[in-house]
């Protein structure tokens, strides 16, 4: 058989095509901003995980710009050899102090920041133990290590512990949660995920790719939020997010992380972050530093959307974190789910449709997200709109 049968045969993204409803690889015409040109329209854009509103701050685009001045466009090498500058190292050093922790290492990706963790930490004779709606990188950095993955059901304890049981006592643990789910915009349960592993003798791993720079004191993350910092054994994050570059991190021990170091493949033969996205994402945490104002505000603007939501009757997600700026919106069948969505792409409004295997058949979701910056006005004006595509569509009414 011809390996690439596959690819000629009809598949979703075709049918979807065919019907109008492709919600995919819209193309960005100007900035990441809460409004933005899209495909020659301007939108309200409620689909980016820029939280901070920081992609278009001045201060952070002048670092980027003058690190290609100073410093070229690439590194031409990885971190373990050629690739290190001197930005990195202040970069990890500022990010460490803030997180409170030893030490931090930086990745390319978010993505080859969990896949370069999990492969190096989890061998043969050990277990990792995910919650079940952790993000894919985590899963693929279960496929990509040694270690034996065990799932337990999202945010259950009970379960949870009935999973550590199944590990042998002679073998490692890791419990790894998302800190904020990206999907649901909920809180993980860390208090009783780290009882639990002081209990059994078991390490935390934390992916707050969704909660730095959104919860904790001064936006430091999941951990802060719960005064649980010195029980988090490994905290993982990006700068595609809050910190409006590219890149992740790992914050731990200064021995973990030297560990880390010499031993993850995906960090030692992979380019290193290009000096604009380094020095991006440290002016960024300085501006964080400096205006622990801006998660609060964030929150705010959670809290009024999701107010606007409910005096429409729009039902969203069940959640405990009503700060948190992801507030996903039930649209149940997925057909429904792409036709709502280009309706309100058409009518100015941006969200992402969240579709199976990410969701349950009968359970789609519009995934929507705030920035910081995002006033009330284009929020009341979004929200609006987005309730009467819906009651179109009998939902919510």
């Amino acid at each position: 058989m011809d390996i690439f049968a596959k690819c000629f045969e009809t598949t979703i993204a075709d049918e979807i095509r065919e019907k109008g409803i492709y919600p995919y690889f819209h193309a960005l015409e100007s900035r990441q901003a809460t409004e933005v040109i899209m495909e020659s329209k301007r939108r309200i854009m409620l689909g980016s995980n820029n939280y901070l509103g920081l992609t278009s701050h001045p201060e952070v685009i002048e670092a980027g710009i003058n690190a290609y001045r100073e410093y070229g466009s690439g590194c031409s090498g990885s971190r373990f050899l050629n690739g290190t500058l001197n930005l990195h190292l202040q970069l990890e050093e500022e990010l460490a102090e803030f997180l409170r922790k030893e030490a931090v290492m930086t990745f390319s990706t978010g993505f080859q920041s969990n896949l370069g963790i999990i492969s190096a930490i989890a061998g043969r004779n050990d277990y990792i133990i995910m919650d079940r709606e952790n993000h894919a990188s985590l899963y693929d950095a279960c496929r990509l290590s040694f270690g034996k993955m065990l799932r337990f059901r999202h945010n259950d304890m009970e379960d949870l512990e009935r999973k550590i049981n199944k590990v042998p006592e002679n073998a490692g643990c890791l419990i790894v949660t998302d800190g904020v789910f990206s999907m649901g915009g909920d809180i993980a349960n860390l208090p009783e995920i780290c009882r639990l592993a002081k209990q059994y003798n078991a390490r935390v791993m934390v992916d707050d790719a969704h909660g730095l720079g959104v919860i904790g004191e001064g936006g430091r993350g999941t951990a802060s939020y719960y005064g649980l910092e010195d029980d988090v054994d490994i905290y993982m994050g990006t700068f595609s997010k809050s910190l409006a570059s590219l890149g992740g991190y790992m914050a731990a021990s200064s021995r973990i992380v030297d560990y880390v170091k010499h031993s993850s493949r995906p960090f030692i033969f992979s380019a290193s972050i290009t000096p604009a996205n380094c020095a991006s994402a440290l002016t960024a945490l300085r501006i964080l530093k400096e205006h622990p104002e801006l998660p609060e505000t964030l929150q705010r603007r959670a809290l009024f959307m999701r107010k606007k939501l409910h005096e429409y009757n729009i039902r969203m997600k069940e959640s405990n974190g009503e700060r948190i700026p992801i507030i996903p919106i039930y649209t149940y069948k997925p057909i429904t789910t792409l036709t709502i969505a280009k309706e309100l792409y058409d009518r100015g409004v941006y969200v992402n449709p969240s579709l199976p295997p990410a969701t349950a058949p009968d359970e789609c979701l519009l995934r929507t997200s705030l920035m910081a910056t995002h006033t009330e006005e284009q929020i009341e004006k979004a929200v609006a709109i987005i309730a009467e595509v819906l009651h179109k569509h009998k939902i919510g009414i």
